[in-house]
């Protein structure tokens, strides 16, 4: 693999992060369809108000990772923190520090946010990801993550 090129998500990467969407929510083992994503996607991602930010990971000119997260408010610590929605590499980028790199800059954002915690799930079955996490020094608590799908 060449040098990896971390940056900020561009329009023209559309085609290649629904892609990669996709590909974690196989390897998360959880349905998927691309169908209306990339332009429902863009969208948010590139409105003036959207809280969503995305920061990629490129090599040789193709996307083989992406970090998404955003700003919120935990009413119990009554402060605001960091929920990283997604953080995912194809394989073969994996144990090359680009995940590291990638969360790096998630921590950065908290930190010019004055944000107390970064916050994220990942499913039980992901041991190479909860031993990463572990890794950084991060802790996990129990809980169940509750889905109710709303009508468009």
């Amino acid at each position: 693999m060449e040098e990896v090129n971390i940056r900020e998500v561009r329009v023209n990467d559309m085609d290649q992060l629904i892609p990669l969407c996709q590909a974690h929510a196989e390897y998360e083992k959880s349905e998927y369809t691309a169908e209306g994503k990339f332009i429902r996607m863009a969208a948010v991602l590139f409105s003036d108000k959207s809280p969503l930010k995305c920061i990629v990971a490129e090599s040789e000119g193709r996307l083989i990772g992406y970090v998404t997260y955003m700003k919120q408010f935990s009413t119990w610590d009554v402060s605001y923190y960091v929920y990283m929605d997604c953080l995912y590499l194809e394989e073969e980028a994996r144990g090359k520090g680009i995940g590291k790199q990638l969360m790096s800059c998630v921590v950065n954002y908290a930190n010019e946010e004055y944000c107390r915690q970064i916050q994220w799930h990942t499913p039980t079955f992901n041991k190479g990801a909860i031993k990463f996490y572990r890794n950084l020094g991060a802790f996990s608590k129990q809980k169940e993550r509750f889905f109710l799908d709303l009508k468009d």
